[in-house]
C-alpha cells in the first residue's frame, strides 16, 4: 500500500484515530477538575459523609505492654481481610526504623463490625538469618542478625474458603538495604483457624540459594494436611495472586507473570471480564486473559496525581469502582474518587484529612495516613456493603476507616439529632469521625445517664473528632447541647467550615473554665462555664454580613464577626485540640527524633454533646 495513495491514506488515518480513541478509553484515568491542596492535611477536598476512621494500633515505646509488648515503633503496610464474620489486619513491625532488624508480622482483628479491635498477636516472629549470609553487591556479612518482614500480599482465600496468611521474610544488611530486591529468604504462610488460632508456620516459596535445609520452617509440601497443600498449589496456580509476590521474589521466577520494577500491585475486575492492575505511582495496565499476560508496560494513569505510595482499587457494593489513595507528591491527605466504569473517575473526595504527630523518629518514616490497602476480591464482604481500608498513620499507628457507599460528599436534610433518641449503633450514621485510641469518638453516657455523641482526650500528641456536613448554606441556625466533664484542662473546639475546610467560627470550650470564640489574632471571652453542666448552644449566621449571634442557656452573647471570610457553611466540627499544620509542604523529610514523654498520657478531658440541629432561617 502507498501511503500517498489517497484512498488508502484516508482509511488509514481512520484506523489510527480509532485506535487511539479505544486506547485513550482503555485506560484508568481522572476527568475531575478538583485536585489536592498539599498546603493543608486535608487538602482542602470536601469531605466524604460517614467516614468513620479509627486507630487500631498506638505503638508504644515507654509502655509496650500497652501496644503490643515489644513497644517497636515502625509499624507499617497493613493488609485487610473479612473472613468467619471477622476483620483481620496484617501489619509488619520494625523495631525503631524501615529495614532496621529486628522485623516481625502481627495480626489484630475485630469481631463487632470494626467497633473494637484486639491487642495484636505476632504471626510471623523474628527470624534469625545465618551467620555470615551474605548479598551480592554488599559488603560484609551477616552477624547475629534478624531478619526484617516485607509483604505486598497478606491474605488468601481458598476455593475451600479457609483463610490463610502470608509474609515474607527479608534481608537487610545496613538501614539503605533494600528487604524486598529479591534475594530474601522466602514467603511463609499459615492457616487462619475458625477458633481465632493459627496453624503452623510453613515456607510456601524459597528465593534462591535458600531451601529446608537452612531455613528455620518446614516446607508446605511436608504438611499431612492434604487441604493446606491444596490451597497452596491453588493460590500459586493464580496468576493475580502471583504478580503480588513480584517485589520480593527473584526476578526470574516463572511464577510472576510480569518481570518488571512495579510496585504494590492490586487489580479488580470489570463487567467484561478484563481487568485492570494498578501500581505505585499510578501506574495502570489492563489483562485480557485474567492476569496470565499483560502489556510489556505500564502507563501512568492520566491525570491521577499519586507518588511512591500505594493506590488502592476496587468494585464497590452499588456496582461503581473507587480509588482510594494519595492524591500529591506527598503521603496526605487520603482521598477517594469514584468512577461508574472503572475505567473514568471523576470525582476527588476527602477520607483523612489529619496527621497525628510523629511520635518516634525513625528510618524513612514518613508523615501522613497511607499505603492504603482494602479487601482484595476474594478475601471477604463485610455485610454493611461500606468499603473498609487500613493504612498506617507515620509509619507509625494502624488505622482503618469505613467509607458509606455509595460514596456522597453533600446532604439535603438539615441535621436533626437528639442522640438519646436515635437507634442503637446508627447514632453516628451521618457524623464522620477521627477517633484515636487514647482520643476516642464513642457514643457514651454523659452525667445524666442519657447517650450523647462523646469526646475524649488522654492523647497530649492527638485529638478526637467529630464532623457533622450540613446543607451547604448562606444563613443558617444551629443548635447544640454541650456537657463538658471538666473545666480545669482539655479544649473543645467547634468550627463552622465550608466545603474546604476553611473556619469561619471557632468557639472554644477552653482549659481556663472560659466560653470563648476566635476574634481576628485573639479570642474573645463570652463566659465562665461549669464542670458537668449542660450549655444550650443557639447559634444564627450569615455569610454576606459575615456576623454570627450566639445564645447560651437563653442568655444572648454580644453579637461577633467571623475571623475568616468565607462563601457558605457545609461542615461543623467538634475537636480536642488546636488547628495541625505540621508537617506542611517544605518540612524535613526525615524525623530522627523521639519526643519526650511520647508514651505518657496526659489528664483526661472530656466533652458530651447531647443534641445537634440544624434550620435555615
Amino acid at each position: 500500500m502507498k501511503l500517498t495513495d489517497k484512498k488508502h491514506i484516508l482509511p488509514f488515518v481512520a484506523a489510527l484515530a480509532l485506535s487511539a480513541s479505544v486506547w485513550a478509553q482503555d485506560t484508568v484515568r481522572y476527568t475531575g477538575n478538583t485536585v489536592s491542596n498539599v498546603d493543608y492535611h486535608h487538602g482542602q477536598l470536601s469531605s466524604v459523609v460517614g467516614v468513620h476512621s479509627k486507630q487500631i494500633f498506638r505503638a508504644n515505646r515507654e509502655h509496650p505492654e500497652q501496644a503490643e509488648g515489644f513497644g517497636f515503633t515502625y509499624n507499617h503496610a497493613p493488609m485487610l481481610a473479612y473472613w468467619n464474620n471477622t476483620f483481620y489486619v496484617e501489619y509488619l513491625s520494625d523495631k525503631v526504623g524501615e529495614s532496621i532488624p529486628p522485623g516481625q508480622t502481627l495480626v489484630i482483628t475485630s469481631k463487632d463490625n470494626g467497633n473494637t479491635w484486639s491487642k495484636p498477636t505476632v504471626v510471623f516472629p523474628q527470624y534469625k538469618i545465618p551467620d555470615g549470609t551474605t548479598k551480592p553487591g554488599h559488603e560484609g556479612a551477616a552477624k547475629d542478625l534478624y531478619s526484617v518482614m516485607h509483604q505486598r500480599m497478606g491474605f488468601y482465600t481458598s476455593k475451600s474458603k479457609r483463610l490463610f496468611v502470608l509474609g515474607f521474610y527479608g534481608i537487610c544488611l545496613d538501614e539503605h538495604d533494600d528487604p524486598n530486591d529479591g534475594l530474601g529468604i522466602g514467603r511463609v504462610i499459615r492457616e487462619v483457624l475458625p477458633n481465632g488460632k493459627y496453624g503452623p508456620i510453613y515456607f510456601i516459596h524459597y528465593n534462591p540459594k535458600w531451601n529446608e535445609s537452612n531455613t528455620s520452617y518446614p516446607f508446605y509440601k511436608k504438611s499431612k494436611d492434604k487441604g493446606f497443600v491444596q490451597a497452596c498449589d491453588e493460590l500459586m496456580a493464580n496468576p493475580l495472586m502471583m504478580m503480588q509476590w513480584v517485589e520480593e521474589t527473584d526476578r526470574k521466577d516463572p511464577l510472576i507473570p510480569l518481570h518488571k520494577d512495579y510496585k504494590a500491585f492490586n487489580y479488580y475486575h470489570l463487567p467484561d471480564g478484563r481487568v485492570v492492575g494498578l501500581w505505585k505511582n499510578a501506574l495502570t495496565s489492563i489483562s485480557t486473559d485474567n492476569g496470565k499476560t499483560w502489556p510489556a508496560n505500564a502507563s501512568r494513569a492520566p491525570r491521577v496525581v499519586n507518588s511512591n505510595a500505594k493506590i488502592w482499587g476496587q468494585r464497590t457494593s452499588d456496582g461503581k469502582y473507587a480509588l482510594v489513595y494519595n492524591p500529591s507528591e506527598f503521603r496526605w491527605p487520603l482521598a477517594i474518587s469514584v468512577s461508574d466504569n472503572g475505567l473514568d473517575y471523576k470525582n476527588l473526595l476527602l477520607v483523612n484529612g489529619e496527621i497525628s504527630t510523629m511520635r518516634y523518629g525513625g528510618n524513612y518514616k514518613s508523615y501522613g495516613p497511607q499505603y492504603v490497602r482494602g479487601i482484595i476480591e476474594g478475601n471477604g464482604t463485610p455485610p454493611d456493603g461500606k468499603l473498609w481500608v487500613t493504612y498506617s498513620m507515620n509509619k507509625e499507628d494502624i488505622w482503618v476507616s469505613s467509607i458509606p457507599v455509595p460514596v456522597a460528599a453533600k446532604v439535603k436534610d438539615q441535621a436533626n439529632e437528639n442522640f438519646g433518641q436515635l437507634p442503637e449503633g446508627h447514632e453516628l450514621d451521618k457524623w464522620n469521625i477521627y477517633s484515636p485510641q487514647w482520643a476516642p469518638v464513642s457514643i457514651d453516657k454523659a452525667p445524666d445517664g442519657t447517650k450523647a455523641l462523646t469526646l475524649k482526650d488522654w492523647d497530649q500528641f492527638d485529638y478526637a473528632k467529630a464532623e457533622r456536613v450540613v446543607p451547604v448554606s448562606k444563613k443558617l441556625a444551629a443548635e447544640f447541647t454541650v456537657v463538658p466533664a471538666q473545666n480545669n484542662t482539655g479544649l473543645l473546639s467547634i468550627e463552622f467550615q465550608d466545603e474546604k475546610g476553611q473556619a469561619a467560627i471557632r468557639l472554644n470550650f477552653d482549659s481556663t473554665g472560659t466560653f470563648t470564640a476566635k476574634a481576628g489574632y485573639r479570642y474573645k471571652g463570652f463566659m465562665k462555664y461549669e464542670p458537668n453542666k449542660a450549655y444550650d448552644i443557639k447559634l444564627k449566621f450569615n455569610v454576606d454580613t459575615r456576623f454570627y449571634y450566639l445564645n447560651v442557656n437563653g442568655k444572648d452573647l454580644s453579637p461577633s464577626l467571623f475571623f475568616q471570610p468565607v462563601n457558605s457553611i457545609s461542615r461543623v466540627v467538634f475537636r480536642t485540640g488546636d488547628v495541625r499544620r505540621f508537617p506542611d509542604a517544605d518540612s524535613p523529610t526525615d524525623q530522627k527524633y523521639d519526643l519526650p514523654k511520647a508514651g505518657e498520657p496526659v489528664k483526661q478531658a472530656a466533652f458530651y454533646i447531647k443534641s445537634f440541629t440544624t434550620k435555615p432561617y
